[in-house]
């Protein structure tokens, strides 16, 4: 078996080629091998996503929780579990992320761009966690707050080059087939328009395949198939503030995933997002980003619970970005500077600011609406500034030059904006964008492998560490065959080593053979190399005059140019079918593998023989076991490495 630490840039290999394994356990203080500790089994993974939650939500729930009688701050649930924070850039690391690059980044562990939904950047499918825990025998569950195709779980359960597809992602979610089966068992949120189209009813079809449908709190908590769909709004769900009695919270459709998951025996893993935390944050609504933070924390501590008590659930909370630029502390209204936060002026509020710009637009007087939903001493100046928002027949220049009056969106936005302003003057709430911000975030994990996230790390990392939990825990629960050729047995020379990177995917046969014996070409090797490493791929494949960019080879080679391992000769070409020597293919190890020289002696009898662009490299690849050099004594620099030959270097490499 392949050994638990792996070099810096080798993979988790039952993640095959969809990760890297560099940063794994975040470089920081505490990281420590989950194997090595001796930690129970992980059977679960629950990973819940703030979306939005920067740094200074968490900060704010602090003050919310507070208790004034007491000298210190309470702390929130997610204190005591805090383990590290994460980077949150985007593939262009110049820009800010949006939620379906971070989403990817969490799912996959591959860097994408804004707007794609587990597609690399080269809008190419990128495997995600719950896929490959579905594809291990777990039971899988999506729980959002937004509609269920909104990208953060779009990321988890779908691919789509643009996240704005979203019929497609609900497509997906019916359409992709893991072991014959639907790969998302437990599906709760938003976004029926998505299901329920002209074209199809996906919602049909899904309880025509077993599942169950429920559209309310009532129906769903009654309601015991494992498999269900429930889908409790048009788009996104009613904020915390706001539901009414048949509008489950997000700490309802946990516990409910949580009851029909559990079931499994092989275990499962299970994506919570609090998705509207960001859309407060987009509007500037304090109060509807508190209340957000607050369902949030309470699903969270409903799966701390769960684990507490089942000993083999792993549970990680984190953000995929933060938003707004919410500070807590803004200048006065005469522009001084004013150190205070006061959440009094946030928790005054029985509604969001939307829900009492509606009722206005609708036609409640803004005293009486002010005066139920918002237990702050207003002002004279300040109703007014709703009222003024309220007036309906605003003038507002049309591109004729003519005068309109204000549509129905605009007058509830500004009355909604008026309210919002009013609350932040009494809170000294700040806001520097209507955007995400591009800060770190934090990371919580409680249970067993929570080492494995303490630190500082970078979002893809959350991804790298589950798929390497599920192959450590889980590898051989799915239903996939065994992998078989027809042309070799245990009895050829270099099987095991055959069978270990063939089932991991490194290697690969053609109709059912694994050719053996056949010259290996460079880009074979290059292809190999690119499974084992999963390097970043360029977005230009134009990397070698003798490379198709459209070749299916394109992007191994690309991406092992960009990292040095392979440079090409020197016409510019990088010679496709060339077949690979055992001098050039020290050369590529060495450099793949970051292997260093040492001061064991090198006893080849040809050594000197070898080119001098490749002699220092086999040296280090002698040094280092991968090779003891042929019976003669002889390393053979010019003769062409063979496929089972090539396997067995690459065997012994990523064991050593």
């Amino acid at each position: 078996m392949f050994k638990k630490a792996i070099k810096k840039k080798l993979i988790p290999f039952a993640a095959m080629s969809t990760i890297a394994v560099s940063g794994l356990l975040g470089g920081g203080a505490g990281s420590v091998d989950a194997a090595e500790k001796k930690e129970p089994e992980i059977k679960n993974i629950i990973f819940l996503v703030g979306d939005g939650m920067g740094t200074s939500y968490t900060t704010a729930q602090r003050y919310m929780k507070d208790n004034k009688e007491t000298q210190k701050m309470e702390p929130t649930a997610f204190d005591p579990d805090l383990v590290g924070l994460q980077s949150t850039y985007p593939y262009a690391q110049n820009t800010i992320t949006d939620s379906a690059a971070a989403g990817t980044a969490l799912a996959t562990g591959h860097k994408t761009y804004n707007g794609a939904v587990s597609v690399d950047s080269n809008k190419k499918e990128v495997k995600t966690v719950l896929e490959q825990a579905k594809e291990e025998g777990l039971a899988t569950g999506l729980v959002t707050t937004s509609d269920i195709t909104d990208a953060t779980p779009a990321s988890f359960g779908a691919h789509d080059p643009d996240r704005k597809n979203k019929d497609g992602i609900a497509d997906d979610y019916y359409n992709e087939m893991i072991n014959g089966e639907h790969k998302i068992d437990v599906i709760l949120g938003g976004g029926l328009t998505n299901f329920k189209r002209d074209d199809k009813d996906l919602t049909k079809a899904f309880q025509e395949d077993g599942y169950s449908y429920v559209s309310n709190r009532e129906d769903m908590l009654k309601d015991e198939n494992k498999q269900v769909l429930g889908l409790f709004s048009e788009v996104g769900m009613p904020k915390m503030l706001d539901r009414s009695q048949e509008d489950p919270s997000l700490k309802e459709m946990t516990d409910s995933a949580l009851d029909r998951l559990e079931q499994d025996e092989d275990g499962f893993f299970l994506m919570v997002e609090g998705s509207q935390i960001d859309w407060a944050a987009h509007d500037h609504d304090i109060v509807g980003a508190m209340s957000e933070v607050e369902d949030f924390e309470r699903a969270y501590e409903s799966a701390i619970e769960f684990a507490k008590k089942d000993k083999h659930t792993l549970v990680v909370a984190t953000a995929d970005h933060s938003t707004g630029g919410f500070t807590l502390g803004a200048n006065d209204k005469n522009g001084a500077g004013v150190q205070k936060w006061v959440p009094e002026a946030v928790k005054a509020a029985k509604r969001t600011p939307d829900f009492m710009a509606q009722q206005i637009a609708d036609g409640e007087s803004v005293e009486s609406v002010l005066g139920e939903y918002l237990d702050l001493e207003l002002t004279k100046e300040e109703i007014n500034s709703v009222k003024e928002a309220a007036k309906n027949d605003q003038q507002v220049d049309d591109e004729t030059g003519n005068m309109k009056k204000v549509d129905e969106s605009a007058l509830v936005t500004n009355i909604d904006n008026a309210i919002e302003r009013i609350i932040d003057a009494h809170s000294y709430t700040g806001w520097t964008t209507t955007a995400h911000t591009g800060e770190d975030v934090p990371v919580y994990a409680y249970g067993p492998g929570k080492e494995m996230f303490a630190g500082m790390s970078d979002n893809v990392d959350q991804a790298k560490r589950m798929f390497k939990i599920l192959e450590e825990n889980h590898k051989g629960n799915g239903d996939s065959e065994k992998i078989q050729f027809s042309d070799i047995n245990e009895k050829t020379f270099g099987y095991e080593a055959i069978m270990a990177l063939a089932e991991k995917g490194i290697v690969k046969g053609n109709n059912g053979k694994f050719n053996p014996s056949q010259q290996l070409t460079r880009v074979q090797a290059a292809i190999m190399l690119q499974r084992a490493l999963d390097l970043p791929v360029p977005q230009d494949l134009n990397s070698f005059k003798d490379v198709d960019k459209d070749a299916e080879y394109a992007e191994a080679v690309a991406a092992l140019k960009q990292a040095g391992i392979f440079n090409g000769y020197g016409d510019g070409t990088f010679g496709v079918n060339d077949k690979l020597s055992r001098e050039q293919m020290a050369s590529v190890l060495v450099k793949a593998f970051d292997l260093k020289k040492n001061n064991k002696e090198v006893n080849l009898s040809d050594l000197d023989s070898v080119s001098p662009s490749h002699k220092e490299n086999v040296k280090i690849l002698y040094q280092n076991g991968i090779t003891t050099g042929k019976e003669d004594g002889t390393y053979a620099p010019f003769e062409k490495i063979k496929r089972d030959q090539f396997s067995v270097f690459m065997h012994r490499v990523l064991t050593k």
